[in-house]
This record gives structure tokens, sequence and C-alpha cells, in this order.
């Protein structure tokens, strides 16, 4: 080839790229869901082609493809055991009242229903958390559904090896899911190798699945579930690796929060799990053991399962719907608060009226650009009353919200983009009052750890800070 058509070639190619990427920032302009964001995309991809072109097609993505045809095909196909779950949980089901008319809403949002006559258990830090959950598989005598976002080869993956291997040995049904990227290490491992051998079902959730979906690397399963027998039920923010045990060389104490669930509500995280692992494995989750719920306590429980399927943004409308019915107070704890301009205004509203709206976040987040993120955010909030802690006493990991004392949340779903628009989560909306009580304590200890920031703090920080927040502020809808 000549050099004359080697040139020819290389401007063809460059100006097909430049086309797409024209394309693109038009794609962008249109679906991209906040204005933001497409503004962001838009300038990134006219000003820098080359280099931004890539990043849209593997991060720009804003509708995950395929997954609701499966998550549909679950609701009319599902296994026989979940059909009879459904049809028996009518005697628990929460119709609509004035009482909770937050769970109403929830309800339209989500088609999944609260139910009444569960217990749930608050499970603060990982000794708590692993010791309950071993325990309740070490327990199971017909299936255990696991689904986590990270799972490592390490001491704690050890202990949950010998015991899932133990009861695969023993006849129990055991199914295994993880995040392909999250975990992008675990199917290499010898933890893998030994699960399988030992008959566990243990399947990658896969987000690029098909032709169309090769780019979705941008969207992640971020659920942490733990089903035993229909009858228990585990979420919250651990994850399957030995930081999340309470301690990591880098962070210090690992603060964080799980909840165990017994009732009528198990089923709800069953059904989440069961739509995932349909689309992980293009089977349906096939179980033997028939489920009969049974009233286990007096909290009525709402199990919101969010994702980037839908139209709608529901984990982030669920977030504001909890915020504006908020009446004495909104307690917010998140790693990551990189929010939206609604649920901003929303907690400036809120306290405008007089709610007690807190913040807790990490001191030290997790990265500079979320660190600068943060500020900026808080820089908007301080103003309208809120107060904003920043947790010193380690590296806090827990996604809890507390409204009043009719609701607490806790789950796996951060204050930020990803969680809003880009990943799979699901929490527990609990209502009773005792387990608000112990909410309410738990965070009040963490506030006694935390220092609380100030408008003067961050009016003393220096004009190249006040840079950072500003461009990680223009940013945050690709964090």
């Amino acid at each position: 080839m000549n050099l004359e058509l080697y040139s020819e070639l290389i401007a063809l190619i460059a100006l097909l790229l430049y086309l797409m990427a024209i394309a693109s920032a038009i794609d962008a302009t249109m679906n991209v869901r906040t204005a933001q964001g497409a503004i962001a995309w838009a300038i990134s991809l006219l000003t820098i082609p080359y280099l931004a072109l890539p990043f849209y097609l593997v991060f720009g993505r804003n509708k995950f493809a395929g997954y609701l045809e499966k998550r549909e095909a679950i609701r009319d196909q599902t296994s026989q055991l979940l059909k009879q779950a459904h049809n028996a949980m009518d005697q628990f089901i929460v119709g609509y009242s004035d009482e909770l008319p937050l769970y109403n809403s929830l309800y339209n949002l989500s088609r999944t229903p609260a139910t009444r006559g569960n217990h749930v258990e608050l499970l603060i830090d990982g000794e708590a958390t692993f010791n309950s959950i071993l325990s309740g598989i070490e327990a199971a005598k017909h299936y255990v559904l696991i689904e986590f976002y990270i799972i490592r080869d390490d001491g704690l993956g050890g202990r949950f090896t010998d015991v899932l291997t133990r009861k695969a040995q023993q006849g129990v049904a055991v199914f295994l899911l993880f995040d392909e990227i999250g975990s992008r290490n675990f199917q290499r491992s010898k933890m893998f190798k030994k699960l399988r051998k030992a008959g566990v079902n243990a399947v990658a959730f896969n987000t690029t699945q098909g032709f169309r979906n090769r780019f979705q690397l941008n969207f992640r399963n971020h659920r942490k579930i733990v089903v035993v027998d229909g009858e228990q039920a585990w979420v919250g923010g651990h994850n399957i690796a030995d930081e999340y045990l309470g301690y990591t060389k880098k962070r210090g104490f690992w603060r964080d929060t799980h909840a165990r669930l017994e009732g009528p509500a198990v089923s709800g995280a069953e059904l989440t799990f069961a739509t995932d692992w349909r689309w992980a494995t293009r089977s349906p989750l096939q179980l033997e053991h028939r489920l009969e719920p049974r009233h286990c306590g007096d909290s009525k429980v709402l199990v919101f399962a969010s994702d980037p399927v839908s139209t709608l943004e529901e984990a982030s409308l669920m977030f504001h719907q909890v915020i504006v019915e908020a009446r004495t107070r909104i307690w917010i704890a998140s790693p990551y608060f990189v929010p939206d301009r609604g649920i901003v205004s929303a907690l400036q509203l809120a306290a405008l009226r007089g709610v007690d709206v807190r913040l807790i976040i990490p001191d030290e987040p997790d990265g500079p650009v979320v660190a600068m993120a943060n500020w900026a955010f808080t820089r908007e909030l301080l103003p309208a009353g809120v107060k904003v802690y920043r947790y010193q006493g380690g590296f806090m990991h827990q996604k809890v919200l507390l409204m009043d004392n009719k609701i607490a949340g806790v789950g796996t779903a951060n204050f930020d983009n990803r969680s809003f628009r880009l990943n799979f989560e699901i929490t527990l909306l609990v209502h009773c009052e005792s387990f608000c009580e112990q909410v309410q304590t738990m965070l009040e200890n963490d506030v006694e750890k935390s220092r609380q920031v100030t408008s003067e703090e961050i009016a003393n920080k220096s004009i190249f800070f006040y840079l950072g927040m500003g461009i990680a502020r223009l940013f945050s809808p690709l964090l």
C-alpha cells in the first residue's frame, strides 16, 4: 500500500469516527436522562471526539436493553413456587391507606406490594452480618439463593465456600449470582472451581448479552441478596470480601449495615433474584420447595427493586418521594453523595419547611472526584439548613435512611447517578416503630463519630478547591 493511499484510508477512518461522534452527540442530547449529562457528553463528543467516542459507547447508554422482556416473562411465566407464593400472599398485602401514602405511590412505581406480618433485624457491621448469614445458610434445608456485586477468594470467601459446598453436598440447591465486573477475578479463582465442583449453580450477571448489548458495560448489578428456603432474606451494603468484615489496611474500620428479613416480604427478595437469574441464565429459576408465607412480626415491608430498565428513574423517584413526605426528619447515610437536581431541591425544601435533614457521608470518600463532588453538593445544602456530617470512624459504606419515626430504609442504593440510573439495586423500606428507633440510635452513634461541616469551612477553601468542586459538579452525571 503506497503512502498516499494509506493517508487517504486514515483520513477516511478519521472522518467516519468524527461522524459517529456527531451522531453520538445528537443521540446524547435526545436520550441522556439529565440535561447536565447530555450537555457534558455532547461537548466532549464534539470537542474531543476520538477520546470521548469510545467512552460514550461504553458509558453513555442510558437504558438497559433486553432485561425488561426477561422481567415481564418472569412475572408471566415464573416458576410454580413463586406463583403459589404470590397467590398465598393476598392475606398479607398492605392495601391503599391514608396511613402509608408512601407505599401507595411506590406500589404504582414498582408494581410490588408492601406486606404486613414481617420481622426485620438490624445488623450493624460485618461480624454481625456475616455470622447471621452464614448461620442461616447452615440451617438451610431446601435451597439457598445468593447474589452479590463483589465476591473475592479470600478469608471470608473461604468461609462461604465451606458452608455452600457442604450444603450442596447435602442436597440443598444452591444458586449463586455475581456481577461480572464487580467480581471480575472470581471466575478464575479456586473458590469458584470448588463451588462448581460441589454442585453449586454459580453464574455471572453479564450485561453484554447479544449484539445490541455488546457495549452495556456501564450497567452493573449492585444488589446483595441472600434467601434461605423462602423463609429468611438478607439485604444491605456488605459484599463477600475481607474488608467488609470491618477492617482494612487502607481505610481502617469498615462501617456498614445489613438487615435480616423474615415473613411474607421475603418473596419480594426472591422474585428479584429470580428475575436476575432469568437474565443471567436465560432459563427460569427452578425451585422444588413449596413456599408458604407466614406471619413473623409486626413490620410492614416493601422490597423496592430498582433498575435501569424502566423509562422511569425508579430509585431517584423513590428517594424523592421519601424526602417529600418527611414531616419531622429525614436522615440519610450514603458513601457516595452525588445526587441529581431533584434530590438536592427536595432536601433543601425539606429543611426549609422545618424538617431535621441530616446527611452522613465518609470523611474520606472513595476517590478524589467523588470527594470534590461531595463538597460541591454540601455547599449547596448548607444554606438551606441541611446538617452534613463527615464520618471519621473509618470508611462508611452503609446505605440507610430514616423518615420521621415511620419508615427506615436499608439496602444497596447510594445517592448518586449510578444507583439512580445505571445500577440494579434493592432497598427494604420498613414501617415499624421499634425498627426505626434502632436505626435512629445507630445513626446517632455514627453522628457522634463524625464532624459537622460548616459554611465557614467551605468558604475558607482555596480557589483551586472551588475550581475542583465546579469541575466535579459539572461531570457529576457521569460519575
